[in-house]
């Protein structure tokens, strides 16, 4: 039943995917507002960098651009996909939480669902997708990281889900998300302390995959693993990926008005609205 249902969607794709036309990349610079697209017109796989000053906060803006630029990397033949940023410190910091203090209901409803939305847009990618994480990434910056199959950093940096330091209770589909990378144990203690890993650290648990030196590495052993996947057909390897990521996107696509409702309720609360403003205060002190 599950494999009939990912025929059906994966059909679409199928002239894209499998047709007999030569490869043919996207323009290389293609840009939106605040994301880059550039295609290696050797290798066809295209690198998606985030571009939003100064640290890829997702905010609305940028969440739609991202979504609508996985969605054009998909559909122009690209042979897999790299997730990267244009600044050399973050890779991604994570939600705007902005959005969250005392935020107007309907807008909130409207930000968490862009959330859902690119969460499953880079999650259930059809092409092979690795993220070069040049900077930091906490807390949805990991999220996004632990979306991709590979994951490549550099060093000196810290990556993980730190959501329980700001008041935050994050949703069943998130640690799904990294339970699909980490074992069970290490990840329920992660979430708990709140930890962020350094970079030899992310690699010895088995966040990340590879070390390297330079982003221009860091893309070149995101390309190599793209590369594995030479021979295979797309389509094939599609909905293979697909299954095996059911489980982590079942209950999310089940009941998503369900998982909308805990987020409100949750983020419009005492607790949660006094935590992150302590928070954010602590941020603006750091600066």
């Amino acid at each position: 039943m599950l494999r009939n249902r990912l025929i059906d969607g994966v059909r679409r794709l199928k002239p894209i995917l499998c047709g007999g036309q030569s490869l043919r990349s996207l323009s290389n610079g293609a840009t939106s507002k605040l994301t880059t697209i550039e295609v290696d017109d050797r290798s066809g796989i295209a690198t998606l960098s985030m571009n939003l000053p100064p640290v890829n906060t997702l905010t609305m803006e940028l969440m739609h651009d991202l979504i609508d630029s996985i969605n054009q990397i998909e559909s122009n033949k690209s042979r897999g996909l790299i997730l990267t940023s244009s600044n050399d410190k973050v890779f991604s910091a994570g939600l705007d939480l902005n959005e969250m203090l005392n935020p107007e209901v309907e807008r909130l409803r409207l930000f968490w669902t862009r959330f859902q939305d690119l969460w499953l847009a880079l999650h259930l990618c059809c092409l092979p997708t690795a993220a070069a994480i040049n900077g930091h990434s906490p807390a949805a910056g990991c999220v996004l990281a632990t979306a991709c199959e590979y994951r490549v950093m550099l060093p000196n940096l810290f990556i993980g889900i730190h959501a329980t330091r700001f008041s935050f209770v994050i949703s069943k589909w998130m640690m799904n998300s990294y339970q699909s990378v980490l074992p069970r144990r290490v990840v329920e203690r992660a979430l708990n302390q709140g930890k962020l890993f350094a970079t030899q650290e992310a690699l010895n648990v088995g966040l990340v995959d590879e070390i390297a030196c330079s982003k221009e590495e860091a893309l070149s052993k995101c390309a190599a693993f793209i590369a594995t996947f030479d021979k295979t057909n797309p389509v094939a390897r599609c909905l293979t990926k697909r299954m095996c990521r059911e489980p982590d996107v079942r209950e999310l696509l089940q009941d998503r008005a369900a998982d909308l409702k805990e987020c409100v309720d949750y983020v419009t609360t005492p607790l949660f609205q006094e935590g992150l403003c302590a928070h954010l205060e602590g941020l603006k002190k750091r600066k």
